[in-house]
């Protein structure tokens, strides 16, 4: 690349929370960032050095957007694929690469993609309409997912009998095999335009099943060490299998016959990587920087034992957040507070996250359970 990170312009398509902490990270390299967001309020508005509020799914106003940048990249996948493939057309740099993001976007494409490079993955089915899912060869109960826009839990249902067919999603979908997994882990691997690989430590989730979102992620696991070495092994197989420049998060199921199955993929930072901020040598947004301007990758080891808990409006709770509780966790040795500057919380909105390091894995654990109890966003 010829111009220094410092002289570039970073074109950010979403101005959500993952925007916010790759801006935080780009103020240190002097990157001039640019942001284009449909929400007037959105958390980056005023972090970046320019912000653009418009729909980041239309043609015109991503395309008039990606002009104005050097080198583009996203915090969310549903975007206007065609802009950005003219303008990957047009010479600008588009990490990752549209052909990535299109993929992505289509749950149903990424499960052949799986298919067809030998990636562990659970057995599949394609359907277009509730018919099909009278159709279906599968046995309840099975999992059903929106091949599109599904995120944070929400275009996912559990089909346990013929009778839950009547709420199901009436539009194109992904049936899959339940896996009866004994956890589920991530792994982040990031590639520059060098080829040049890098995959954080494995790291393991616990979920809130009310709302279908990661309540905990402990780092680092403590799995044996070959089962580490796949999961990375994995993931290094689906970037290179991709080409892909940047970052890539790859959701992983762990079943109970010790089989590693890929669930799904987020091209880019993502939830089960915020802990590297505190947890590690080199954060996720920070790698992020580092994949998309083609720089030498970062270090990727764990510093010490990190928990991460992310920070839901309360149930019952909708209008101006308030956070209860917040002093009292900030006395407590090893808490990072990030807050994402949501003015307005509703019943699971993520408005946060709290990293709890602590060389003692137990010690880290307990600290977390206790701030769970005691922070909650209410209005």
């Amino acid at each position: 690349m010829a111009k220094q990170i410092s002289e570039l312009k970073l074109g950010i398509l979403g101005g959500g929370q993952l925007g916010r902490m790759l801006i935080q990270e780009a103020i240190n390299y002097n990157l001039t960032t640019l942001v284009l967001d449909p929400d007037h309020d959105a958390p980056c508005k005023h972090l970046a050095n320019y912000f653009e509020c418009g729909s980041i799914t239309d043609f015109d106003t991503v395309y008039k957007f990606g002009k104005k940048a050097d080198v583009i990249t996203i915090e969310i996948e549903k975007v206007n694929i065609e802009a950005l493939e003219q303008l990957e057309k047009e010479g600008k740099l588009v990490f990752p690469q549209a052909r990535v993001i299109r993929l992505i976007q289509d749950k149903g494409i990424q499960k052949q993609f799986f298919k067809e490079n030998d990636i562990p993955t659970a057995p599949f089915q394609l359907a277009n309409t509730k018919e099909d899912l009278l159709n279906s060869s599968f046995s309840f109960p099975y999992m059903l997912k929106q091949r599109k826009d599904g995120y944070d839990g929400k275009g996912v249902m559990r089909i346990n009998n013929i009778a839950d067919l009547d709420n199901a999603f009436d539009s194109p979908c992904l049936i899959e095999e339940l896996v009866d997994f004994e956890k589920e882990i991530a792994v982040i691997v990031s590639r520059n335009s060098n080829g040049d690989v890098k995959t954080f430590p494995m790291v393991e989730m616990e979920f809130n099943a009310e709302a279908n979102l990661v309540e905990f992620l402990i780092s680092p696991s403590t799995y044996p060490d070959h089962v580490q070495e796949r999961a990375e092994s994995i993931a290094k197989k689906i970037a290179a299998a991709l080409n892909i420049t940047g970052l890539l998060a790859v959701e992983m199921f762990i079943t109970k016959d010790g089989q590693i199955l890929v669930n799904e993929l987020a091209p880019r930072p993502h939830n089960s990587g915020h802990h590297t901020i505190e947890g590690n040598y080199v954060s996720q947004f920070d790698q992020h920087l580092r994949s998309v301007c083609n720089l030498p990758l970062g270090d990727t080891r764990a510093i010490n034992n990190a928990v991460m808990l992310n920070v839901l409006g309360e149930k019952g709770h909708d209008g101006v957040a308030k956070y209860q509780g917040l002093e009292k966790i900030m006395a407590i040795d090893g808490v990072y507070v990030h807050l994402y500057g949501k003015k307005y919380t509703k019943p699971f909105r993520k408005m946060g996250h709290i990293t709890i390091v602590d060389q003692n894995r137990e010690a880290a654990i307990e600290k977390a359970n206790f701030i769970k109890e005691t922070l909650k966003v209410i209005s």
